[in-house]
């Protein structure tokens, strides 16, 4: 059982002197602390201080002891002292420079802040004072200054910071001049090659971006050019969805562009990519990363998958799940159309007659997907389809995030600038737009390749 600390009876005070009274704990007019005075020893100690005891070794003279630091050297406890009554030194030892104000005036402080003089403690607060309201961690994008003409450049292959636009950014993603975070890369993405462009947004409402896509443009053993959209959704609800998507786009992508040169039917080489994306989802549930995410709830990575291929007289689609491909034609006095047909629970309840497309959509379970891309898909059924448009116009490949928003033909074709075919990133861009402006609820993906295929090389203007 712990016990309180003894106080030491004693006459006056050992810091001044002054008189004091049986009892007292403190002197009254100094203040010392009489707790800390040692009691007077009854008998001599087997060790002294500043001294040694007879016959346990050497005597005073013979060494040289330092002398105690709770004491003057004479026995009697040394005067306390507040911290700033004591000159200060470095931790070499030197002393500091001095830090007496130059003008005598006392300056000013903010209402309710203490100053050195003040406090009571003994512990001095004379550091620079602080503001009662911080500045963010970084200026916001569109008022951040324009960098100086002698700033120093972010280097070579080193990426701007976004908010001052000065500083270089690590590698972990934060300004090094004034501590940003950098927008992650699949935030908003865009990409032009030849005459197709997409972009994808992760829209206003998800903390992430879960679409993906793959765009390019080959030749065809004839010479021919070919263009080639893939775009994937990943399932919010499965484990890892943005790493299905940018799986199964990669795979798709790849699959298409290397199939088509060797003079394999873009119906065919649609077929294939759709498996090899599948492929790719599959082995993402067999790895370590996807097993510890699981736990405990056992759920395969997942996506949905929609892509085109456009020649100089053939439109090839494909798709598994929900996202889907319009047909947009140049002349807007002819009827656009849509050429996929969802794999989700209102269109098979409008397939099957038990409600009308209105009323599918209108429930909560329109947008439940019966077909996807993925290690629990029930059963892997790839769409494909070939078609031989009779004029020029531009192909609409887009996930829900986008259709959400102009889900009938009709409404695409309004939403969509009629110059899509030669501008299609600054479409791609205006279409992405126009989902934020309504809402922006999910993330948006859209590819636009004109048809037929222009020359390679062509691009937006």
């Amino acid at each position: 059982m712990s016990q309180m600390p003894q106080q030491a009876p004693v006459s006056k005070c050992p810091s001044c002197e002054e008189p004091l009274e049986p009892g007292d704990r403190f002197c009254g007019a100094c203040g010392y602390d009489l707790s800390v005075v040692p009691a007077p020893p009854e008998d001599s100690p087997t060790v002294v201080m500043n001294g040694a005891a007879p016959g346990l070794g050497p005597a005073r003279d013979e060494v040289d002891w330092p002398t105690a630091r709770d004491s003057d050297g004479q026995g009697r406890p040394a005067p306390v002292h507040a911290a700033a009554e004591l000159p200060g030194t470095d931790s070499g030892g030197s002393p500091l420079p001095s830090q007496e104000p130059s003008a005598p005036e006392e300056p000013a402080r903010e209402p309710g802040r203490e100053s050195a003089q003040e406090h009571s403690s003994g512990v001095r607060l004379d550091r620079p004072a602080e503001p009662d309201e911080y500045p963010l961690q970084a200026p916001a994008p569109r008022s951040a200054p324009e960098p100086a003409a002698a700033a120093p450049a972010a280097g070579a292959g080193g990426k701007v910071c976004v908010a001052c636009r000065a500083g270089r950014v690590d590698r972990d993603g934060y300004c090094e001049n004034c501590g940003h975070a950098q927008p992650r890369e699949r935030d908003h993405m865009e990409q032009e090659s030849g005459p197709v462009a997409a972009v994808s947004d992760r829209g206003l409402r998800h903390h992430r971006n879960e679409d993906a896509f793959s765009v390019g443009c080959t030749a065809l053993p004839d010479g021919a050019p070919a263009t080639v959209a893939i775009v994937c959704d990943g399932v919010s609800s499965a484990t890892r969805p943005d790493d299905a998507s940018l799986a199964a786009s990669r795979a798709a992508g790849e699959s298409l562009l290397g199939a088509l040169p060797r003079g394999t039917h873009p119906q065919q080489a649609m077929h294939d990519a759709i498996l090899a994306a599948s492929h790719a989802v599959n082995a993402l549930a067999a790895e370590p990363a996807t097993a510890r995410e699981q736990a405990p709830n056992q759920n395969a990575p997942a996506c949905t998958l929609v892509g085109a291929v456009v020649t100089a007289g053939l439109l090839i689609v494909g798709w598994v799940g929900d996202s889907r491909v319009y047909w947009v034609p140049a002349d807007r006095a002819t009827p656009p159309a849509r050429l996929t047909e969802d794999d989700s629970w209102a269109a098979q309840m409008v397939a099957a007659g038990l409600m009308s497309e209105a009323e599918a959509y209108a429930d909560e379970r329109a947008h439940a997907i019966t077909g996807w891309l993925g290690a629990d898909a029930y059963e892997l059924e790839p769409h494909t389809a070939s078609f031989k448009p009779d004029r020029p116009g531009v192909v609409v490949v887009c996930t829900d995030g986008l259709w959400n928003y102009a889900e009938s033909a009709q409404e695409m074709a309004e939403a969509t600038p009629l110059d899509a075919a030669v501008r299609p990133l600054h479409s791609a861009r205006v279409l992405v737009g126009h989902a934020l402006d309504g809402g922006g609820h999910d993330n948006v993906t859209v590819a636009l390749l004109p048809f037929p295929a222009p020359p390679q090389g062509a691009g937006s203007a």
